[in-house]
């Protein structure tokens, strides 16, 4: 009697736990398949779209949580990048107009005397665009990610070699170089870094530019700094000149004030090579551009 009970009454007792296991189950990760459901549904295009969070405070609350957070930052990436491809068409269709309104001018008017004005016109803006072009390639390189060069360079002779006098100078550089500064990165990249900060100064400065490259010890890092007396950056925009094609009231002509991209090339390299880059005051008036960068042994 008892064996014909328990015949019947184990697979029920079995059947009835699995079924409440099932609906608990499913009613627990019912807040889950909702999220599923909403990921599976946002496209590239969606990317305002955040997945619902339950008002439990659990598990699946912070994965709901983190989810939206990980959107927020897809969106945002996804807005400077429409806004950078904006923003280089811009750049990019101008000095092409100019150069296609030269050849224009010179196919209609065939006088010898004005192709010397109009050859020199259209070398410029070619070069303008070479520079342009080489300097969305090398930010598109710098967004990939991608490991950043790790061999040891000697910092002190790239600010020395950058410091030479150049061509397109407007005053010449005071050099303050501490002697054997070896930081990990790439001879390519921190040339380009310390370029990009003498010719910001060249730009802005009314007759003083200066580099000097020191160690600091406490923090085992190099610390470059290049200054001009010019008229300085305002606080409220010295994060925004590390924006791409960021040009202030004082820069805003093409011409003088460059594409705008040498700040943030700068800034990202120094960030690439596990360093920093700001902007402060120089001694008597002007600004300070300091980079710090992390020693090798």
């Amino acid at each position: 009697m008892i064996t014909a009970a328990l015949a019947v009454m184990v697979p029920l007792l079995v059947l009835t736990v699995a079924l409440v296991t099932w609906r608990v189950t499913g009613w627990a990760l019912r807040p889950v398949e909702a999220i599923r459901a909403e990921v599976a549904e946002i496209s590239e295009r969606d990317l305002h779209r955040r997945v619902p969070v339950p008002p439990s405070q659990d598990e699946v609350a912070r994965l709901a949580v983190t989810v939206n957070a990980t959107l927020d930052r897809l969106e945002a990436a996804g807005i400077r990048q429409r806004q950078f491809i904006a923003d280089a068409s811009h750049e990019l269709r101008s000095p092409i107009t100019v150069l296609r309104t030269q050849l224009e001018v010179a196919r209609a008017h065939p006088d010898p005397a004005l192709w010397g004005e109009l050859v020199s016109g259209a070398l410029e803006d070619t070069v303008r665009l070479q520079d342009l072009a080489a300097d969305l390639l090398l930010l598109a390189r710098l967004d990939t990610a991608e490991p950043a060069p790790a061999a040891p360079v000697d910092l002190t002779a790239v600010a020395r070699e950058a410091a030479r006098p150049r061509g397109g100078d407007r005053f010449p550089v005071e050099a303050q170089l501490a002697p054997g500064v070896t930081v990990r990165g790439s001879t390519l990249w921190l040339s380009r870094l310390v370029r990009n900060l003498l010719d910001n100064a060249q730009r802005h400065a009314a007759g003083r530019v200066s580099l000097s490259l020191r160690v600091d010890e406490e923090r085992g890092v190099a610390v470059l700094e290049v200054s001009d007396d010019g008229p300085g950056i305002a606080e409220a925009d010295r994060e925004r000149v590390f924006e791409r094609f960021t040009r202030l009231d004082d820069a805003r002509s093409r011409d003088e004030g460059g594409s705008g991209l040498g700040l943030a090339i700068a800034r990202d390299i120094a960030s690439g090579l596990g360093g920093s880059l700001s902007v402060q005051d120089a001694p008597g008036g002007g600004a300070r551009l300091v980079a710090t960068l992390p020693r090798t042994a």
